[in-house]
C-alpha cells in the first residue's frame, strides 16, 4: 500500500459549489443530449419520457456525489483514486480504456451528427445532394486537425455556439407552438416504443462517463456538502431541460433529427452554423481527451499524445463515415452497463469497506484482482440484464432483461467486491492518503 503523491490539490485551490455547478450544467447543454432527448422523446409518452430522464439523472446525481465527495475528501483525480479498488495498474488500464473508447466513440457520433445535418440542410437550401459519408469525413477531419495544432480560436467559437444554438432552439420550440404543431403532444403515442428501462438507460449512458470522472473537477470542491449541491444542481434542471426539449422537438416534427428540428423552424443557415460550431468546439475535446487516454494506456506520456489524438480522431472519422449514429443507442447502452460497475467497486472500496474514512484510504500497487473480477462480473450482468446484446445477432441469447442494467451492475460488483476482499483478508493499513 501507498500514499498517492503528486495530484493533491492544495487548500487555496479549492472553489465555490457555484462555480462547479457552472460547469455540470455547460456540459449538459450540448447537441447530443438534443438527440438523445429526442429519442427517447420518439419512442416514450411525454410523461414517461419526463419520468425516465428524471431517474436517469437521479442515478447519475447519486453517482456523482459518492464520487465527488471521494476525490473531495482525498483532493485526488478518479484515474488515482481508483488504485485503491482496482491497484494503481488496473485503475490506468481500465479507466484509459473506458475513457478512450467513450471519446473515440461519442467523436464519431458528433461527426456523424455534423455530416448528416450538413448533407441534409445544402440539400434542402440548394437541392444539391452530398453523400452523408462525404460529409462526415470532411468535418471529422477539420475536427481533428484543428484538435491535432491545438487551434487557439476554438474558446471564442466555443462562446459563440452555444448561445447561438440555445437561441435557436428557442426560436424552434416557439415556432412549433405557433405553427401549431405542438398538438401532437396531445395524447402522444410513439409510433415505435422504447422500453421505459431503455429510457433510463440511454439517459444514463449519456453522462455516466462524466460522472465517474467527477471527480476530476470535485476535488477542487470546499466540503462534501458543496459536491452534493453542485452534482444534483449542476445535472438535474440542465439535463431535464435540455433532454426534454429535444424530446419536444422530437414529437413536433416527428423527427429526434436535429437537423430536422433547425429546418421545420425555417433555420436552415442560420442553424446550420450553429450545429456545425456546436459540435465542432465539442468533439475538439473528444479527440483530446481521447488522444490522452490512448497516451495512458499505451504507456506514453503527454509529449506522445498529439500523435494519439490522431489516432483517435482517424477512428473516430472511420466510424462517422461507417455510420455510427445508426448504433448510438447500442454504445450508449454500452456505456451504461460498463462504467456504473467501476464505480460500484469505487463506493464499496472507500464507502463501506473504508467508511468513507480518509485515513482508511490508500492506493494498492499493481493490479488487485478482487476489484478487477468485480468490475468484471458487474459490467457483463449490467449488459446481460440491461440489453447490451439485444441488437447483436450473434449475441443475442445473452439478453436477459431485468430490472435496470446499470443498477444491477453496480449492485453485483459492489457486492462481489466486498465478499472477495473479505474472502482474501487483503485488508488496508491505516494510513493517510
Amino acid at each position: 500500500m501507498k500514499k498517492p503523491t503528486g495530484f493533491q490539490i492544495r487548500e487555496e485551490e479549492r472553489q465555490s459549489w457555484g462555480s462547479i455547478t457552472m460547469v455540470w450544467i455547460g456540459a449538459m447543454i450540448c447537441v447530443p443530449a438534443l438527440m438523445i432527448g429526442g429519442m427517447i422523446g420518439a419512442g416514450l409518452s411525454l410523461g414517461m419520457a419526463a419520468l425516465a430522464i428524471f431517474i436517469g439523472y437521479a442515478l447519475i446525481c447519486v453517482l456523482m456525489s459518492f464520487m465527488g465527495m471521494h476525490a473531495c475528501d482525498t483532493g485526488l483525480p478518479t484515474a488515482v483514486m481508483a488504485g485503491g479498488a482496482l491497484g494503481e495498474k488496473g485503475a490506468q488500464y481500465i479507466i484509459s480504456t473506458i475513457l478512450a473508447i467513450s471519446c473515440v466513440g461519442w467523436f464519431g457520433i458528433q461527426a456523424d451528427v455534423c455530416g448528416s445535418s450538413f448533407s441534409s440542410m445544402v440539400e434542402s437550401m440548394t437541392g444539391v445532394q452530398i453523400p452523408v459519408w462525404i460529409s462526415s469525413v470532411v468535418w471529422g477531419v477539420i475536427m481533428l486537425l484543428t484538435a491535432c495544432f491545438r487551434f487557439s480560436g476554438l474558446k471564442w467559437l466555443n462562446k459563440i455556439a452555444v448561445p447561438l444554438l440555445g437561441v435557436v432552439l428557442l426560436y424552434a420550440l416557439i415556432d412549433n407552438f405557433i405553427s401549431g404543431r405542438a398538438a401532437a403532444l396531445n395524447g402522444y403515442q410513439p409510433a415505435a416504443p422504447i422500453s421505459f428501462v431503455s429510457g433510463i438507460s440511454l439517459t444514463v449512458g449519456s453522462f455516466v462517463v462524466a460522472a465517474a470522472i467527477s471527480g476530476d473537477y470535485c476535488r477542487f470542491a470546499k466540503s462534501r456538502g458543496d459536491v452534493v449541491k453542485s452534482s444534483i444542481l449542476g445535472v438535474l434542471p440542465a439535463g431535464l431541460v435540455v433532454l426534454l426539449l429535444g424530446g419536444i422537438l422530437a414529437i413536433c416534427t416527428g423527427s429526434y433529427d436535429i437537423s430536422v428540428f433547425l429546418s421545420t423552424a425555417g433555420l436552415p443557415l442560420l442553424g446550420l452554423i450553429a450545429l456545425v460550431l456546436a459540435t465542432w468546439t465539442t468533439n475538439v475535446s473528444n479527440a483530446y481527451s481521447g488522444g490522452l487516454a490512448l497516451s495512458v494506456l499505451l504507456g506514453q506520456d503527454e509529449k506522445k499524445s498529439q500523435l494519439t489524438t490522431a489516432v483517435s480522431g482517424v477512428i473516430g472519422t472511420a466510424l462517422a463515415a461507417a455510420g455510427i449514429l445508426n448504433s448510438i443507442q447500442s454504445f450508449l447502452t454500452l456505456l451504461s452497463a460498463v462504467v456504473p460497475a467501476l464505480i460500484g467497486v469505487m463506493i464499496a472500496d472507500y464507502w463501506i469497506l473504508g467508511k468513507g474514512k480518509l485515513e482508511r484510504f490508500a492506493v494498492r500497487e499493481g493490479f488487485y484482482a478482487p476489484g478487477i473480477l468485480a468490475f468484471l462480473a458487474g459490467a457483463l450482468v449490467a449488459c446481460v440484464t440491461g440489453g447490451t446484446f439485444a441488437s447483436i445477432p450473434a449475441l443475442a441469447f445473452l439478453n436477459v432483461p431485468f430490472f435496470i442494467g446499470p443498477i444491477n451492475g453496480i449492485a453485483v460488483s459492489l457486492i462481489l467486491y466486498i465478499l472477495l476482499v473479505k474472502a482474501t483478508g487483503n485488508k488496508k493499513a491505516e494510513k493517510s492518503a
